[in-house]
C-alpha cells in the first residue's frame, strides 16, 4: 500500500516540507482545493524533490475548462518529470454555480466528457491526432503549433476522480486511471457498491483492476493520550454528521440501515445545529466509518480491512509523535 503525506499550505514552508516527506519515505503528497489554489504548490514541491509523486486531491473539475486543465496537467507533469497525477472532483451544484459562477450539468456525464476532452487535447499534443472533440458540454476543434507544448517527453499525467455514488464511480472505472474513495465511504459500501461499479467501468474500457489505483483513507480515531483521543473522536463525529447530512450520501448510510439518520441530520444542518448533529453519531458508526483504537492497533486494522482493496492511503497520523508516525508509515507500506 502506497502512503501519501499532506502538503503544508504555507507556501514559504513547502520546499522544506516536500523534501522532508520524501526523506521520510512517503510515496507522494497532495493538495486540496480549499482556501488555496491546488496546482501552484505542487510546482514548488516538484522543484525540491526527485521521487515524490504529486497529485491534486482534489481540484474542482467544473471550475475550469478541459483546455485549462490540460495545460495545467501538462506543465506539472513535464516539470516534475512524470510525477504528477491530476485528481478531479465534481463538487456540488451550489459551489459550482454560486462560488465559481460556472455551469452545472449532469455531473457524472459532464465529468466523463471533460476527461475525454482532456485526453483528446493531449492526444493532439503528444500523438498528432487532429483535435476534433465535440460534445454536449465541451467543444475543442482548434489547435495550432503556437499553442502546442514543446516539452513532450513525459506525456500526459494520470487522471483520477473522486466519487461516492455508483454512476460517478462507474465513470471513474471507464475513463480514469484511479479513484479517490470519499472518507465517508466504509468497508461494506466499498466492497458491495464501489468495487463492482469500478469493475463495470473498467470492463467497458477494456481494462482490468491492475490498471486502476484506488485511494482511500478512513477516519482514524486514536491518540497518544486520552485528551488527544477525545478531540479526534469528537472531530470525527462532527465530520461524519456533516457528510451524513448530504442527500447524495444517503445510500452510504442506508447500506447499514441508517438511512433515516440522513433525513434527521439534513434537517438539523438547515437549523445550524452542527454540534448537536455530532452527538447522533454512535461508537458503532465511528467504528464503521473509521478505525478507532490505540495507536498500535491502527495499521494492523487498516491492513486487515482494506489491504486487499486499497492501493493507496494517507499517512498524516497526527495523533502520534514523529518517530511513531514514521514506523506506522513503514508498516503500511510493507
Amino acid at each position: 500500500m502506497k502512503v501519501d503525506g499532506g502538503l503544508t499550505n504555507n507556501w514559504h514552508k513547502i520546499p522544506e516540507h516536500a523534501k522532508e516527506l520524501e526523506a521520510n519515505g512517503y510515496d507522494g503528497t497532495g493538495t486540496a482545493e480549499m482556501n488555496h489554489d491546488p496546482f501552484f504548490p505542487l510546482m514548488l514541491a516538484a522543484e525540491h524533490t526527485t521521487r515524490l509523486e504529486l497529485k491534486t486531491s482534489i481540484a474542482v473539475a467544473f471550475a475550469r475548462s478541459p483546455m485549462v486543465l490540460a495545460n495545467l496537467g501538462h506543465d506539472l507533469n513535464a516539470y516534475s518529470r512524470g510525477r504528477f497525477t491530476m485528481g478531479l472532483g465534481s463538487q456540488i451544484r451550489p459551489h459550482i454555480t454560486k462560488r465559481f459562477s460556472m455551469p452545472w450539468g449532469a455531473p457524472a456525464k459532464q465529468m466523463k466528457e471533460l476527461v475525454l476532452a482532456m485526453r483528446a487535447i493531449w492526444a493532439n499534443w503528444y500523438e498528432g491526432t487532429p483535435l476534433n472533440f465535440e460534445g454536449e458540454y465541451y467543444t475543442h476543434t482548434l489547435m495550432t503549433p503556437a499553442f502546442t507544448p514543446e516539452d513532450k517527453e513525459y506525456g500526459a499525467p494520470k487522471v483520477i476522480l473522486a466519487a461516492v455514488g455508483p454512476l460517478m464511480t462507474k465513470i471513474s472505472g471507464e475513463v480514469a486511471d484511479g479513484m479517490i474513495v470519499h472518507p465517508f465511504s466504509n468497508e461494506k459500501y466499498i466492497r458491495e457498491v464501489t468495487i463492482p461499479q469500478i469493475e463495470e467501468g473498467l470492463a467497458k474500457s477494456g481494462r482490468s483492476r491492475k490498471d486502476f489505483e484506488i485511494s482511500y483513507t478512513p477516519f482514524l480515531i486514536s491518540g497518544k493520550d486520552e485528551e488527544t483521543f477525545n478531540k479526534m473522536k469528537q472531530a470525527a463525529k462532527e465530520r461524519i454528521a456533516f457528510y451524513g447530512s448530504t442527500p447524495a450520501y444517503k445510500a452510504v448510510l442506508g447500506i447499514h440501515g441508517w438511512g433515516d439518520l440522513q433525513v434527521e441530520l439534513n434537517a438539523m444542518s438547515k437549523q445550524g445545529k452542527w454540534k448537536e448533529m455530532g452527538e447522533l453519531i454512535t461508537d458503532d458508526m465511528l467504528n464503521t466509518f473509521g478505525i478507532m483504537g490505540e495507536p498500535e492497533t491502527i495499521v494492523p486494522e487498516m491492513k486487515r480491512r482494506f489491504g486487499d482493496i486499497v492501493d493507496r492511503t494517507s499517512g498524516a497520523l497526527t495523533f502520534v509523535d514523529d518517530e511513531t508516525r514514521l514506523k506506522m508509515v513503514a508498516e503500511l507500506r510493507a
